[in-house]
């Protein structure tokens, strides 16, 4: 199986990242990670790439010039897929357009409800009885493009913000890897 070549865009702590690197080991996994890219030069997830060996780069977004590096970098590495993992950056229309390659994003709820930022604490203050995780397709709408994968679970009294995290969390590292299978399947 000849694996396509990811990108992986983060902010954080890289817990979606990190689980996406331990998939990529299987042989039948549609994606080899061959970049990472943070907007944060202090985001615990560039450890992982540093850990396993994966070339990463820390961009600035305050900079002009900063999408014409991530482009160059994207070409240089023959990047067929880009997966926005905790990415705390709004993708502009303009590079979702140029680069065109397929974007992808995990968001912590079911979309289309509550779009953005806080999700949990929107989600324990509607008092909503299930919440979730989305994959979907970036587009240039925040979190509006077309579902890939969702997975969810019932919220019970007792959740808080740290537990509908945990959760959100554990569905995150399932659906994100079945998403990307589920797109290669296609092609």
């Amino acid at each position: 199986m000849v694996k396509k070549n990811a990108c992986i865009f983060i902010s954080g702590f890289g817990s979606n990242l990190k689980s996406l690197i331990h998939k990529s080991r299987d042989p039948v996994f549609p994606i080899k990670i061959k970049l990472i890219i943070s907007n944060n030069a202090k985001a615990v997830g560039i450890l992982h790439a540093k850990k396993n060996s994966i070339p990463y780069l820390i961009i600035n977004t305050k900079k002009r010039t900063y999408e014409n590096l991530i482009f160059k970098e994207i070409k240089k590495n023959k990047i067929s897929i880009i997966c926005l993992a905790g990415y705390m950056k709004i993708i502009p229309k303009n590079f979702i357009d140029k680069v065109n390659k397929k974007i992808i994003n995990i968001h912590p709820s079911l979309l289309p409800k509550f779009k953005g930022l806080n999700t949990f604490e929107r989600v324990l203050k509607k008092s909503e009885k299930k919440t979730g995780c989305t994959v979907h397709f970036v587009n240039s709408m925040l979190d509006s493009g077309k579902t890939i994968v969702q997975k969810s679970f019932y919220i019970n009294q007792n959740d808080n913000l740290k537990t509908l995290k945990e959760k959100t969390q554990k569905l995150e590292h399932l659906a994100y890897p079945e998403a990307i299978i589920k797109i290669f399947r296609y092609r």
